[in-house]
Parts: structure tokens; sequence; C-alpha cells
């Protein structure tokens, strides 16, 4: 369990210092555009709260966006799928049921708005 936990938290990659050299070049070059990346966060948490989707606002402080998908009776994998399928790719978390969004500079916020709500809605 160790093992697998260390890998969902980055522990065993060997090119850290690839992943170090981006994260400097964005703080370099892309630092202002942080508080822009969290509005539309914001703004996408709020959309898909209108569209029904389990997402909690308070928890929305930066460009994190976080749904989960057990109220929906969905499996994370399933609604996983469904996203990919629909070209939006979001992330499972360490929590089973919980899907996270990430806003940042190279995401049109459009079409992942249009999709997600269809992609993770209940399937009759």
């Amino acid at each position: 369990r160790a093992r697998r936990e260390k890998h969902l938290f980055g522990g065993a990659m060997r090119q850290a210092g690839i992943v170090a050299a981006a994260g400097l070049y964005a703080l370099e070059h892309h630092v202002e555009r942080l508080a822009d990346d969290h509005l539309r966060a914001r703004r996408l948490a709020e959309g898909l709260v209108e569209a029904g989707l389990p997402v909690d606002l308070e928890q929305v402080e930066t460009n994190f966006v976080q749904i989960d998908v057990a109220p929906l009776e969905l499996a994370r994998a399933e609604a996983l799928g469904r996203l990919r399928e629909a070209g939006v790719g979001l992330s499972a978390t360490i929590h089973p049921t919980v899907l996270r969004a990430v806003v940042h500079l190279g995401i049109d916020l459009v079409p992942a708005a249009l999709a997600i709500p269809t992609a993770t809605a209940r399937r009759a």
C-alpha cells in the first residue's frame, strides 16, 4: 500500500527535474495569469453546480475543481471514460468517487463546461 500511495503523490518520479523546470518557467512567465485561472475555475464550478453536478463551491479556491460522482450513482471509471469520449480530460483523485478538473493556460473551458454535465449524467 505504501508503494501505491508513493506513486499517487509523485514520489516515484525519476525525471522530477523536468517537472521542476516547467514549474519555474510558469512562475517566471505566467504567474500573473494565476488569478485568471482561479476565476475561470470558479466559473466552471458554478456552471457545474447550475447543471446539477455535486461540486462544493467552498473548496474551489485555486484552479482545481473537484466533482463527486457518488451522488450521481456513477462509478469514477465510467465517468472518466465518458469524459474521455467527449474529449474532456479530467483526472482521478485519491478519493474513489471524486474527479478533478484543472484549469490552466491551455484549457478552453467552453467545450469542457458543455461536455461534463452530459458525460456524467445518470443513465436511465
